[in-house]
């Protein structure tokens, strides 16, 4: 999802996962992903100035728009089920009621 806003070098993807979920990954476990979508022809690798550079290729972008529509779907599933059956607490119902 983070090079949907354009290319980025490996780094950068890096600080964008952290900021987007809040989770700290490791260089293995990028590097490694960028290898297998690289592989899988999703993404591509661009050398400039030096440094190696990934953007998505036209597969990547409609395979990710594919898998957000999926994930989309699977959001508003749990929070219909979570608010009908009035699985969470009232405080956790209404903010659910805003968000959508």
């Amino acid at each position: 999802m983070s090079l949907a806003e354009g290319e980025k070098h490996g780094y950068a993807i890096m600080l964008d996962i952290r900021r987007m979920s809040r989770v700290r990954v490791g260089p293995g476990t990028v590097y490694g992903a960028l290898h297998r979508l690289e592989s899988d022809g999703l993404i591509e690798a661009t050398e400039v100035a030096g440094q190696c550079r990934y953007r998505l290729t036209h597969a990547g972008a409609g395979t990710l728009s594919i898998r957000i529509a999926m994930m989309s779907r699977f959001v508003d599933i749990g929070r219909r089920r979570i608010i009908e059956h009035g699985d969470c607490p009232p405080h956790g119902t209404q903010k659910l009621k805003e968000a959508q």
